[in-house]
């Protein structure tokens, strides 16, 4: 049963983490992640970490930074390319909680309403500073072999 059947048939889904996009947030084959589904007509809010359907047919959870008019700009907390032109539609639920190295957390606490606000707020700066370090690494890598 995929995630789309799942959430048709309940209200919320939690799965275990994989990959490493919502570092440090999340961490792959250790945290799950809990989504309620997204309703017809419901909008989401920048900060909302959501689950999507990128076509053909892969599943993704990543934060949203920006609505536009018809769309939503969205990344991933350890991403540096941010995705445009997500719908509504393929927006399948909002992530309402997590469990991180055992304990349950909510969205609604103030130490993750904090920290979705800085990922927010922080977004530029994080995305150039880790292609600086990208661009550092491959240099000090050729100097290195030289």
């Amino acid at each position: 049963m995929d995630y789309e059947s799942y959430l048709a048939e309940h209200d919320s889904l939690t799965y275990r983490m994989t990959g490493v996009s919502m570092l440090p947030l999340l961490r792959e084959g250790r945290d799950l992640f809990t989504v309620r589904r997204k309703e017809p007509g419901e909008k989401c809010r920048p900060g909302d970490v959501v689950l999507y359907r990128r076509p053909p047919n892969h599943y993704v959870l990543h934060r949203v930074m920006q609505i536009r008019n018809e769309d939503y700009v969205i990344l991933g907390d350890n991403c540096i390319a941010r995705e445009y032109g997500i719908r509504d539609e393929d927006i399948l639920g909002v992530m309402t909680g997590y469990v991180r190295k055992g304990k349950t957390h909510s969205t609604e606490e103030l130490p993750y309403r904090l920290y979705a606000f800085f990922m927010l707020r922080l977004s530029s700066l994080r995305i150039f500073l880790k292609r600086c370090g990208g661009k550092i690494r491959k240099i000090a890598g050729r100097i290195v072999h030289a």
